[in-house]
């Protein structure tokens, strides 16, 4: 490798690993305050009747923010080169929390919060010793990787059922905006994973991913396995 190369290698990786710190940072923070800042919390509390873009909002900016969905979905693209099976996997992601999401919050189907959150770490944790070949070497075989996303999809969504069922909202226009809100979580998972996309993309060209892809699912794997254990001594706790 020209010196060039090199340096354009190593500034490459400062600034993969630099995005990754900052996601990491944020996850951490967000253990401990997992949930709508006062002014939005106001906003639900008091809310009657639809309000479409509100919630809308509302959903992009959780989701953006929801550093644990969003280190489950690294994970599950972090070795995924073709566009159209990043299209599939998202998708069998989507259609999980989005069933749950709606039927947890309109059955009115009470989830104690800190086992999802335990769960929802457990499946960072999943994806991150999956890629690093864990399940092979552990079992001497590989579980099917659509159907976990799926499932795992489904615990995410109920996940953030019990973030809205922690308000109370109005039932007046509750469903339209239900549904208003998972948009605005789609929305703000697709500006996250394109984020996510191209600097994996721009890494993959890199003699040096292979390396640096152990180390990112080990931190992967770190982040669930805190997660975790924050939320079930929350739970065991109160």
């Amino acid at each position: 490798m020209s010196s060039a190369n090199s340096v354009k290698s190593k500034s490459l990786e400062f600034k993969f690993i630099f995005f990754l710190a900052l996601l990491l940072l944020g996850f951490s923070a967000n253990i401990f305050a997992h949930g709508v800042d006062d002014n939005t919390r106001n906003f639900l509390l008091n809310n009657s009747g639809v309000q479409f873009i509100a919630f809308m909002y509302i959903g992009a900016k959780h989701m953006i923010t929801g550093y644990d969905h969003l280190l489950f979905l690294l994970g599950v693209i972090f070795f995924i080169f073709k566009p159209k099976d990043i299209v599939l996997y998202v998708s069998m992601f989507t259609v999980g929390h989005s069933l749950t999401l709606l039927f947890g919050v309109m059955a009115d189907i009470q989830v104690n919060a800190y086992l999802i959150d335990a769960i929802i770490g457990l499946s960072v944790v999943y994806k991150g010793f999956e890629n690093l070949g864990g399940f092979k070497t552990v079992f001497g075989r590989s579980f099917n990787t659509r159907a976990a996303v799926l499932i795992f999809g489904l615990f995410h969504g109920f996940g953030l059922a019990t973030k809205i069922q922690e308000l109370t909202l109005s039932k007046d226009g509750l469903f339209v905006n239900l549904i208003a809100f998972n948009i605005g979580v789609e929305i703000g998972q697709v500006l996250a994973l394109i984020m996510i996309v191209l600097l994996l993309n721009i890494w993959r060209k890199n003699n040096s991913f292979n390396t640096f892809a152990t180390t990112t699912n080990s931190l992967l794997m770190s982040a669930g396995f805190m997660l975790m254990g924050f939320q079930l001594t929350g739970y065991f706790i109160n």
